[in-house]
């Protein structure tokens, strides 16, 4: 028998799958459909503002960290007073007292059947007899006040070296970042060393305001970014038409649409300060006595860890629970101002915006 030619083979059978890439087509788009339904339709009717609130209220994380922080900050503000305000707490944090109870110890008492009872030393009290409650608040309003003295004018100035960077570009943008990236290739610590030897022994603010010259760069950066792909928008380009000066330009249109990078920033800023103040304090270039930081006291305690650790526990403590907390805060507001960060809906939610679709 002769072979069959070539031209009259049967070619090998291949299964039809487009009912199957149909399938799976009209399963994926609904699944899209119902995900971009679910996200217009809580959206719809929104302004910019309200829309990212809403997703930084959905943020548990975020908001658990506001109420942490702003618990704190109302304990560390009434507690001993603040400047001439006076404070609830009887004891002051640069009086000595005859010690409570050998050693020093915390009174602090917590029970389920008697409650908490705070005594006369709640934190307990150093060799010497200070109350360490009041030493640990005294101290957390000063790291406060640099936290948030560098987070302000760090903040600032990097808006304003970025802003004028991106929005001029040429010669101005290459000094200005020819010069961050001078002030960026000397190590931070180092700078910071310098500038709190140059302050030593000065008060919060001083340090805060020296400290803010060292903390600018990546702000500068960001918003240099941010301000080079937002100039070559329509609605600058319309602004220009329209006759409006660069400051206006800067001011009213560009800076408003970058004001989610800036947030987001400088809420990381802040909570890099606090470490930053604390890390000076602890090597001896931050706030001295007879002023109070949280570094400092970590510092001057540090060798009593073994013998007595609340001196060294509440300090520590404060520090850890306030540069998490910023970071939480941080964390929630870069979800909310990046639209890319979407909420995937639950699978209960998708049915009922796919049956919503199908009436």
């Amino acid at each position: 028998m002769s072979p069959i030619p070539p031209s009259d083979r049967q070619p090998d059978a291949i299964p039809d799958l487009s009912g199957a890439i149909a399938d799976i087509d009209t399963v994926t788009g609904t699944a899209g459909a119902g995900e971009n339904a679910i996200e217009l339709k809580a959206s719809e009717g929104l302004s910019q503002g309200q829309i990212v609130r809403r997703r930084f209220l959905r943020h548990r994380g975020a908001i658990a960290a506001m109420v942490v922080l702003g618990a704190l900050v109302i304990l560390i503000t009434t507690s001993i007073g603040w400047g001439p305000i006076p404070g609830w707490w009887k004891h002051s944090y640069s009086a000595t007292y005859p010690i409570a109870i050998p050693g020093g110890r915390p009174t602090l008492e917590i029970s389920l059947s008697e409650g908490i009872h705070f005594g006369e030393h709640p934190f307990g009290q150093d060799t010497v007899g200070h109350d360490m409650f009041a030493m640990t608040m005294r101290g957390a309003q000063q790291s406060l006040t640099v936290m948030f003295l560098i987070g302000l004018l760090a903040t600032a100035i990097g808006v304003l070296v970025g802003a004028t960077a991106g929005f001029f570009r040429g010669r101005t943008d290459t000094l200005l970042m020819r010069f961050t990236d001078m002030m960026i290739a000397i190590p931070v610590m180092v700078i910071g060393m310098v500038l709190g030897h140059w302050v030593n022994g000065a008060s919060a603010v001083t340090l805060g305001l020296a400290l803010a010259f060292v903390e600018w760069m990546a702000m500068s950066r960001l918003v240099r970014a941010e301000f080079l792909s937002l100039r070559e928008r329509e609605f600058v380009d319309a602004a220009r038409v329209a006759g409006a000066s660069s400051a206006r330009i800067i001011v009213k249109h560009i800076l408003p649409n970058a004001v989610g990078v800036i947030i987001v920033n400088a809420t990381l800023l802040m909570s890099a300060a606090i470490l930053l103040e604390t890390a000076l304090s602890y090597l001896g270039f931050g706030i001295h006595f007879p002023d109070i930081s949280l570094g400092n006291l970590v510092s001057e305690y540090q060798s009593a860890f073994t013998q007595r650790p609340w001196l060294f526990w509440w300090p520590g403590f404060f520090i850890i629970v306030i540069a998490l907390s910023v970071n939480f805060i941080g964390d929630g507001l870069r979800d909310a101002f990046d639209p890319r960060q979407r909420r995937i809906p639950s699978k209960r939610k998708m049915a009922r915006a796919a049956r919503k679709a199908a009436r």
